[in-house]
């Protein structure tokens, strides 16, 4: 996030008051060595306190294992930190570097085009240079203000519509004018002129350029919704010269967050909050897709009152992760007043060295992208369950000020497209419950995923964890000596580099078991600048929680289609052997035996009967929510082994868009009942590597149930078994998994 040195005013501030005491991290994965800062806001009037533990289980379901941590004491000593209330500031904007001047001269005028997105019952400001503002009232009418005083074309701003407007002062005898017309028919607009009293000569001090918000009681108010293009200020000198005094070109630079002055003046500035950029502008013909072929078709900005993507919190503590901190999912807790707050961190092994035979890759973008969900079917009767159960007490829903997804939309019906992780995120919370009907546990993401690594401390299964961080950034090296790596439940987004890697993990003698449902789906963009904030643009097809706008479905952080890996070419197929075929309400059903080939009695060793899975603490049963299929016509491997597929989904499930054609075909040609399902799948590589593909969301949810020992537990202590002695001709034996307690 771009630093700039501007007092947040008090009365528009939003702090974290709600809620007695919070935090987030400034990273959710280190290295040992390496330092993680812990940011929180604590109304407590004294200090608070910390404590570290290793996190084994965070499901709070009464019924299952429950809670489970490990005491961290030998590697963190429990502090008191001082306690302090942090505010923070969501809309988005731009600023000058510098204060501008404008000189006494005859005249000058403030001109923008404009698509407005939204009405609100208060001021919101286009262009601003200090007391000075052109905007849109309450009332949909454009405003001059000026030296205290203000004009106003009273005709209401028509909403998603380009209009070009512009005001005049003329100082010699404060006099002004607003003209408001439509972009594609300039001139025709009609004019209102207004008379301010003012001294002759009178020309505002110097102060920051604000590009869809206002510096007024020492902070910055009253933020614009919509698209502003080509904002302008100029003046006219004594011999009637006309000057430019700052013209911001938004085509230039998409990806950044630098904003450019056209004028020669170098009068330059930077974009807070990161407001949309790639977004079609005025003069977007339609012939241009990508904004990186016609750049100056795309010279707006979107900015929104409830853009935020980093918090820009004070750090109030530090942990150092030690050389001997055993890799895996930790949480630090701080607490005051009997209220607490747990904030999620993983520990990678050190580069090159593993200390385990098996990887468990957690899906951090993932986690980002989906941080703050506010979903649409919450209900206040869950917090009955939530606090029967004693799990993590704060929804998204409930508080919405502290920013939300990208499966979310922003005040003006717009969807999010931004995530990060510098935020609290309520979602990302050791015991969080994702959906609070039913009697199964109701988890999602982080919480789900601990169902996988309590089931590797009840094997006792070694394992280090590497996030899709150190993917990204180290490509296939970070994981390229484990003899297995296994996903966790929902793997769904992806960069080039994450996926590229998985893909030569398993070219080269690399064992993945993918045990999740609608993973490598989305594309996601990492800025440039500030690596920590991620870009999605949910374009064409695909089960989508808001719709790109035509023209904007390439990603400003790196010029580059997004929307799903299917349509990049990528399927899911092509790299684990399933891909999205089904969703529906969060119920799970069970697998089917489908393979009965002799060469594969292996994985079903010590499995009685045909069904698989019909339980677990997630929807009920293995195979469920969202569903995974084998389909050769996208890239699944002619050698690939159906092992099990489920069944019983017709009543709650829907095909997925992208393989919809009408009502009544599909692109597989086959009964959409036949589609409705999760297929299990098996295959090798012509390098030695192999791929097991679960096929479900729901699939790990199931591997606690019974206390460890059941069909779903057996099989997949089968696959990595196998995975593991498959490639034990290297330095290591292969591990040796133990029973069940």
């Amino acid at each position: 996030m771009v630093c700039v040195r501007i007092k947040p005013a008090l009365k528009t501030v939003t702090d974290s008051s709600d809620i007695h005491i919070i935090g987030y991290s400034d990273r959710l994965s280190a290295r040992p060595g390496e330092s993680i800062e812990f940011k929180v806001s604590s109304r407590s009037g004294g200090q608070f306190q910390t404590r570290l533990a290793r996190l084994i289980s965070a499901d709070p379901n009464p019924g299952g294992v429950g809670m489970v941590e490990e005491n961290c004491d030998q590697w963190y000593s429990p502090q008191q930190v001082g306690s302090r209330i942090q505010p923070f500031f969501p809309g988005s904007y731009a600023v000058s570097d510098s204060p501008v001047e404008i000189p006494a001269a005859s005249s000058f005028t403030l001109s923008a085009n404009i698509f407005a997105t939204l009405k609100k019952p208060c001021d919101q400001v286009i262009l601003s240079l200090g007391s000075m503002a052109l905007g849109i009232d309450a009332e949909g009418g454009v405003f001059l203000e000026y030296a205290g005083r203000r004009a106003t074309h009273a005709d209401p701003v028509p909403l998603r519509r380009w209009l070009r407007l512009e005001a005049r002062v003329d100082l010699s005898n404060g006099g002004v004018s607003i003209k408001r017309s439509a972009v594609d028919q300039p001139g025709e607009g009609p004019e209102l002129t207004a008379r301010i009293n003012v001294d002759a000569g009178w020309a505002p001090p110097p102060a920051k350029v604000l590009v869809a918000a206002k510096l007024e009681n020492e902070g910055v108010e009253k933020h614009f919704n919509g698209k502003i293009e080509a904002p302008l200020i100029q003046f006219t000198d004594s011999s009637a010269t006309r000057h430019t005094l700052i013209a911001w070109d938004f085509s230039r630079d998409i990806s950044s967050v630098k904003v450019h002055d056209s004028s020669g003046k170098g009068r330059h500035g930077a974009l807070v909050n990161f407001p949309m950029r790639a977004v079609t502008g005025s003069n977007w013909s339609g012939r241009n897709m990508c904004w990186r072929h016609a750049a100056e078709e795309y010279a707006a900005v979107h900015f929104h009152d409830d853009d935020i993507c980093d918090f820009g919190w004070r750090t109030d503590f530090c942990f150092k992760i030690p050389a001997a901190m055993p890799s895996g999912a930790y949480v630090m807790h701080i607490e005051a007043d009997g209220e607490r707050d747990s904030l999620p961190f993983f520990v990678c092994p050190p580069a090159g060295s593993p200390t385990a035979e098996v990887c468990v890759l957690i899906p951090t973008f993932t986690y980002a992208v989906y941080g703050n969900h506010a979903r649409p079917d919450y209900h206040p009767s869950w917090r009955e369950k939530i606090t029967k159960w004693k799990g993590y007490p704060h929804n998204p829903a409930d508080h919405r000020q502290y920013g939300l997804s990208t499966y979310n939309f922003h005040s003006d019906g717009s969807g999010i497209a931004h995530a990060s992780h510098l935020r609290p995120l309520f979602n990302l919370r050791p015991g969080y419950l994702t959906f609070g009907y039913g009697g199964d546990s109701g988890l999602r993401h982080l919480p789900a995923d601990t169902h996988l690594i309590s089931w590797l401390h009840a094997k006792e299964i070694d394992y280090d964890i590497i996030t899709d961080n150190e993917l990204h950034r180290e490509g296939v090296s970070s994981i390229a000596k484990y003899r297995a790596v296994l996903t966790a439940t929902h793997p769904e987004y992806h960069t080039y580099q994450t996926l590229d890697a998985l893909k030569q993990y398993t070219h080269n003698n690399g064992h993945l078991l993918y045990l999740g449902g609608n993973g490598f789906y989305w594309r996601i963009a990492r800025h440039r600048e500030h690596r920590d904030i991620l870009e999605v643009r949910r374009t064409e097809g695909g089960i989508r929680a808001w719709a790109a706008e035509p023209g904007e479905y390439y990603s400003a952080f790196d010029g580059l289609y997004g929307g799903l890996w299917r349509r990049i070419g990528r399927p899911p197929q092509r790299l684990v052997g399933v891909g999205f075929t089904a969703q529906g309400n969060f119920t799970g059903s069970y697998y089917r035996r489908k393979c009965f080939d002799p060469e594969y009695d292996w994985v079903f060793d010590q499995i009685e009967g045909g069904i698989i899975g019909d339980f677990g603490f997630s929807g009920g049963g293995a195979a469920g929510f969202e569903l995974d299929r084998a389909d050769e016509y996208l890239g699944t491997p002619s050698n690939a082994v159906v092992l099990a597929s489920s069944e019983g989904h017709e009543k709650d499930f829907m095909l997925v868009p992208e393989e919809q054609l009408t009502h009544l075909t599909n692109l597989a040609g086959r009964p959409h009942k036949e589609l409705l399902r999760a297929d299990m799948i098996y295959f090798t590589l012509p390098g030695g590597g192999s791929v097991f593909s679960a096929g479900s969301i729901t699939f790990c949810g199931s591997l606690p149930w019974n206390n460890f020992n059941n069909s779903v537990s057996r099989l997949l202590q089968n696959m990595i078994a196998k995975a593991c002695s498959l490639k034990a001709g290297a330095s290591r034996p292969a591990i040796t998994l133990s029973e069940s307690p």
